[in-house]
């Protein structure tokens, strides 16, 4: 899955979730994808608006098996595959919003 398939899915799980309340970066090899979950829907993009209250580093082949429900989020960040900057606390709500 390319940058434009990830967000496209993200954007799509997002708006079947409560609103997040909180802006996410993810950092991906190809580039990055702002989660601005103040609102609802959450406005997905691959633009850096700048500040957010955490940002998650991880491979795109990664994000995909996150998302799919074949990463477990726990062992991804144990093993280094995923590294979270910020609010431990909002990458929890999203792992949860994913695995629905």
């Amino acid at each position: 899955m390319d940058l434009a398939e990830l967000t496209e899915e993200m954007r799509r799980r997002a708006g079947q979730n409560v609103k997040l309340g909180y802006k996410v970066k993810f950092v991906v090899e190809d580039g990055i994808i702002f989660w601005d979950g103040t609102d609802h829907p959450p406005a997905i993009d691959n633009e850096d608006k700048g500040d957010a209250t955490t940002t998650i580093t991880i491979a795109p082949e990664n994000l995909q098996k996150l998302m799919a429900g074949n990463l477990d989020p726990t062992l991804a960040y144990m093993t280094g595959k995923l590294k979270v900057e910020g609010s431990m606390g909002v990458a929890l709500k999203l792992t949860a919003m994913f695995a629905d």
